[in-house]
């Protein structure tokens, strides 16, 4: 029977997604996209910090008290948060999440230095406690938060479960965290526009890809402006203000999770972001804050 490609979109993660599915009809495609949105839905139901009973909310729960014990699943993915933590020379921190009470990008109003020095107190992995399956937060207030990576372990699992189920022709898309399966039905790459940081509807490239992974990270999801200077969503744990230096950066890796975490660790570092870039020997495509484009091999 002749494939074709079946399209679905759903909403998770506070974010639209959309799944491409090479299948033999409409009803098996159905069958694996379904499977593939619960996939999503159980990251989310057992990550998410806005869900009481989720793992994370416990562990924040709990801070500055027992330690709460942890499946394989979630060690996991607190030793990979260790291991961004130290690639990133601490920029990448998981605990940097309570920063975000200070900041509401609804309205345009810079926070004063009374009101994160409190919060700053609260940031610091090294007050993380991870030993066998448990994990401690030392001091009460603290929060974890695995929003910086979330999204993108849950596309690679997606797009995992759909090529075990045979699937070898198209993506999981978890709102521009994107994994690929493999190529359209003809054998050409998809070709994946990226989005221009100043125009919404405007695309600065089109990528061709197969196969891996694209994560884009910038400035223009969440941000305001006062007197001309931007204010975005991503926040340097160290002094709690806005990362400035890139617009937009764009990672091809070969899972959804290092691309995202590639690129949202540029953003953190910043100008000695370049050097961090070239090292990691991933394509990328990036944008400055004059406008200009770096890329590698993408």
């Amino acid at each position: 029977m002749v494939e074709a490609i079946h399209r679905t979109t759903f909403d998770a993660m506070a974010s639209r997604c959309e799944l491409r599915i090479g299948a033999p009809d409409a009803q098996a495609a159905e069958r694996l996209a379904q499977q593939a949105i619960a996939e999503v839905r159980r990251i989310e139901t057992k990550y998410s910090r806005y869900r009481p009973d989720s793992i994370v909310s416990r562990i924040n729960a709990a801070a500055g008290g027992e330690a709460v014990h942890c499946d394989d699943e979630t060690m996991s993915l607190m030793n990979y948060a260790a291991a961004l933590h130290g690639a990133s020379d601490g920029l990448f921190d998981i605990t940097s999440g309570v920063l975000r009470r200070a900041w509401d990008f609804r309205q345009p109003k810079v926070p004063a230095a009374q009101v994160l020095q409190p919060l700053l107190a609260l940031v610091g992995w090294s007050k993380v406690e991870c030993g066998g399956q448990d994990v401690r937060l030392r001091q009460a207030g603290m929060e974890i938060d695995f929003g910086g990576f979330g999204k993108e372990y849950a596309a690679d699992r997606a797009a995992a479960l759909l090529a075990d189920a045979g699937v070898r022709h198209g993506y999981v898309n978890l709102g521009g965290d994107m994994r690929f399966i493999g190529p359209d039905l003809d054998g050409r790459p998809w070709s994946i526009g990226i989005q221009d940081p100043r125009d919404p509807d405007g695309v600065i490239a089109s990528i061709p890809i197969s196969s891996g992974a694209l994560a884009t990270s910038g400035d223009y999801e969440r941000f305001f402006e006062i007197d001309g200077r931007r204010y975005c969503h991503i926040l340097d744990p160290r002094d709690g203000m806005p990362v400035r230096y890139w617009r937009s950066v764009s990672v091809l890796a070969p899972m959804a999770i290092a691309a995202g975490s590639c690129s949202t660790i540029t953003m953190l570092k910043q100008r000695d972001g370049v050097d961090f870039l070239n090292a990691s020997e991933m394509g990328y495509l990036a944008v400055d804050d004059q406008g200009q484009m770096l890329f590698k091999d993408i």
